[in-house]
């Protein structure tokens, strides 16, 4: 398979993995304002149903997914923390602050991702790329509406989510990259992550003393939702659409694409989450936010024939 081909799968793999993820600020939405529920329980949750389903998934499909070898455990054990840390602060953001902003922050981490891994894996970090990473921005802040004043009033609880949501989900971005390199399946890197983000947010909901905003004040919080099964059942196709498709399909695209190229291309998300929202819940775009879609679109126009001139 040649490299122009490997791009192109690497595209549509980043493309499909963008509309699948655009679903997740609307589920959390729904579950936070409708049932109240907390937000780190909903990330508990959320993972922990990922993991069980990838597990059976794998165990019966492909057992073999599941063996890995000692020297990428401690490897994956870390990479479940930091996934604990991005979904925990994503979902406490979009609570907080809402979709606009939390939008805007979490893709702050095309940035961070940019040059992080210019950084520490040395990839490539050129004009064309720079001026896709502003495009991609500037895009995102359109489509956000964060250049109108209101969309801003927040507190700082607010703001150190959201930064954090990007930060994580840089770093989470590139430790993907790294699980490609190191020959680890993206199936299996998956289940295992989740598993122990699951439990890193097990113990962030048990800590004593309402340590973390968002988490469970009691054990029995973590059945927040009791008997409401439509309420579990929202839940659960949380976690098998944009959590299983998307992050499985976004994983598998590092394994073609840089990471600072896969980033900039879901940054599509917040495109295709205004599109949904107009369609399932009636929601209009403005004009700045159509504009922000076409800056965005632009970026990854040029980050195509960046690629393509690589190749």
């Amino acid at each position: 398979m040649n490299k122009r081909t490997n791009l192109s799968r690497g595209y549509a793999y980043a493309l499909v993995s963008a509309g699948i993820l655009a679903t997740t600020a609307i589920f959390i939405r729904y579950l936070t304002q409708t049932y109240q529920l907390p937000a780190l329980v909903l990330a508990f949750w959320r993972d922990g149903l990922v993991a069980l389903t990838l597990l059976l998934i794998l165990r019966w499909l492909k057992p073999n997914l599941l063996r890995i070898e000692r020297r990428h455990l401690g490897y994956l054990v870390g990479y479940g923390f930091v996934l604990a840390i991005f979904n925990s602060s994503w979902t406490l953001s979009v609570a907080i602050n809402g979709a606009a902003l939390a939008t805007v922050l979490v893709y702050c981490s095309a940035g961070f991702t940019a040059l992080l891994g210019w950084w520490l894996l040395k990839e490539r970090l050129d004009g064309i790329k720079l001026l896709a990473v502003a495009f991609s921005l500037g895009g995102c802040v359109l489509v956000a509406d964060a250049l109108n004043p209101s969309a801003w009033q927040t507190n700082l609880a607010g703001i150190l989510t959201g930064v954090l949501s990007g930060l994580g989900y840089a770093v989470y971005t590139l430790m993907g990259r790294s699980a490609s390199q190191r020959g680890l399946n993206p199936w299996t890197t998956l289940c295992y992550t989740f598993g122990f983000a699951t439990l890193f947010l097990l113990v962030f909901n048990l800590l004593p003393g309402e340590f973390l905003p968002g988490a469970a004040v009691r054990i029995a919080d973590l059945l927040w939702l009791g008997k409401s099964w439509v309420g579990w059942g929202i839940l659960f196709m949380l976690a098998a659409g944009p959590t299983l498709v998307g992050f499985g399909m976004y994983n598998t695209s590092l394994i073609y694409l840089p990471s600072s190229v896969v980033n900039l291309i879901v940054t599509l998300e917040p495109v295709f989450t205004a599109l949904l929202a107009f369609l399932l819940l009636g929601e209009m775009m403005t004009g700045m936010q159509i504009l922000g879609g076409m800056v965005i679109l632009a970026g990854v126009v040029l980050l195509r024939v960046g690629e393509g001139r690589v190749s």
